[in-house]
């Protein structure tokens, strides 16, 4: 388990044996169930998570519907970082689609890994980075692209997560209704 967080972190940063001891000091495991919340909506944002073995997604309530933002599976992190770092209410949830194995910190440890690592600042900020990424391209599809274009891009981007991530939820993160999805799915393999 640790050794893939190790891995992910030299993907991005050189680490001497000292700064992967601390490492696997600073994050703790953490299991959820299938269906459990990593962090939840209104609720104070506590924690920044690795997953290593498992699937979530994030979602924002809309009309008391979920209105899915992103998926993060095994070998990626998970939090709602701007909450996490002004240690505020979270504005997503967090919710595990599998059971799920996590290591996770804290706000103190998060900063004791800023301090103590020498790249550990650089680390942070290409993990922020690319969440940024991840989070605008979602907002600008759903002004830009119809629904079927948003579902195109999921198939190409996620292609690994179609089997894993229930329709229901694929038809949330695209902005319609479980129906209009079947119908996409049909225009899409009849060539249109």
């Amino acid at each position: 388990m640790y050794e893939s967080l190790i891995n992910t972190f030299e993907q991005l940063v050189v680490l001497s044996d000292a700064e992967k001891d601390l490492i696997t000091q600073i994050f703790k495991p953490l299991e959820l169930k299938k269906g459990d919340y990593f962090t939840e909506a209104d609720k104070p944002n506590k924690r920044v998570g690795f997953l290593a073995k498992g699937l979530v997604y994030y979602y924002v309530l809309k009309n008391d519907n979920e209105a899915i933002t992103d998926f993060t599976k095994e070998g990626e992190f998970v939090s709602e970082y701007h909450t996490f770092i002004t240690q505020s209410k979270a504005v997503h949830s967090i919710k595990a689609i599998e059971d799920c194995t996590f290591l996770v910190m804290d706000f103190e440890s998060i900063q004791r890994l800023y301090n103590d690592i020498k790249e550990g600042n650089k680390f942070g900020r290409m993990v922020l980075e690319h969440r940024f990424g991840v989070v605008v391209n979602q907002l600008l599809s759903l002004y830009m692209h119809t629904p079927e274009e948003r579902y195109l891009h999921f198939q190409k981007n996620y292609a690994d997560l179609t089997q894993r991530v229930p329709q229901y939820l694929i038809a949330a993160y695209i902005g319609v209704k479980p129906q209009s999805l079947s119908r996409i799915r049909k225009r899409i393999a009849s060539g249109y």
